[in-house]
């Protein structure tokens, strides 16, 4: 298959384009600025900025999967300038690459989304069918996702990935927490008590294949792993694949104070469970956080 990747040079997007290569598909990624050479051999570029229309729409209907990861980072203190990337990032490239397709096309239409959408719900468990959230990242979910499915009047497929927090090697989650804890200070936030919703990378490339070869499955998908846990519980599972303490909690107090609005986040948590994924018969291989993590940083890894 021909795949239009937007957000190809980011965490999730450099390894997913590996995985779609190394299984014989056909990759071009939408990047503002050209790269000197190719990251991966085999892979074509457009230049352009998905958040402005452009020249660089006219090659979306050239392809048969567009993959829509693009959008600003979250991990940060939300300034009201950051607060604007985050939604533009997201809702203005998704509007752009919707305006590109073609009516009656082949296409399937895999839009990012993220379980921020469902706000916080404290120990609820939350799938497909759970209302979304009144916050800010619950009102940015709202808005891209109502964005992606414009699709569908043009007959296009649409499915929509709402990403847990994905555990892989070389960016992410990880490539934060453990110089922390091989520093000897890793430990919960806060209570230790909010629930932390995550994935595999190596499942998500796994979900993300299940699914585009399931033409009856569309609309909202959760990408999250079966088990989610607690805060405190993914502190020990990191510490003891790392071989390292993981006592030294950090008080939520401090966290709002770093962070502001988006400490609130971190501290409040989601219970995440991929139901329509494992109705459809998807397995995960890593689907508790200490496999995961094994999987990713333990010996050998």
């Amino acid at each position: 298959m021909k795949v239009f990747l937007t957000g190809g040079t980011g965490f999730v997007g450099t390894n997913l384009s590996r995985e779609l290569l190394q299984r014989g598909h056909v990759v071009t990624i939408l990047t503002r600025h050209l790269p000197s050479r190719p990251a991966m051999p085999g892979i074509a570029y457009v230049e352009g900025d998905p958040t402005k229309p452009g020249d660089w729409m006219a090659a979306v209907p050239e392809h048969d999967w567009i993959i829509n990861l693009a959008g600003a980072s979250v991990f940060t203190r939300w300034t009201a300038p950051h607060k604007k990337l985050i939604r533009d990032s997201r809702i203005l490239t998704t509007r752009h690459l919707v305006q590109a397709l073609r009516p009656g096309g082949h296409q399937t239409l895999f839009s990012t989304s993220a379980i921020g959408y469902y706000g916080l719900h404290g120990d609820e468990e939350l799938d497909e069918d759970a209302p979304r959230g009144d916050d800010f990242l619950g009102q940015v979910g709202r808005d891209w996702e109502a964005e992606a499915l414009k699709a569908q009047d043009l007959g296009i497929r649409v499915v929509i990935t709402r990403f847990g927090i994905v555990l892989g090697r070389g960016g992410g989650i990880l490539a934060q927490l453990t110089p922390i804890f091989n520093s000897y200070l890793g430990g919960p936030v806060g209570s230790g008590r909010q629930w932390f919703s995550w994935i595999d990378q190596t499942d998500q490339f796994r979900a993300f294949l299940f699914v585009l070869d399931r033409p009856d499955l569309n609309g909202p998908i959760n990408f999250t792993a079966p088990h989610p846990v607690r805060n405190a519980e993914l502190a020990r599972a990191l510490g003891k694949v790392l071989n390292r303490p993981s006592f030294m909690a950090a008080p939520g107090f401090m966290v709002k104070l770093v962070l502001g609005e988006f400490g609130q986040v971190i501290l409040g948590g989601q219970r995440v469970l991929p139901k329509r994924l494992l109705a459809a018969g998807f397995e995960f291989l890593y689907p508790t956080i200490a496999q995961s993590l094994e999987h990713q940083l333990g010996v050998g890894a």
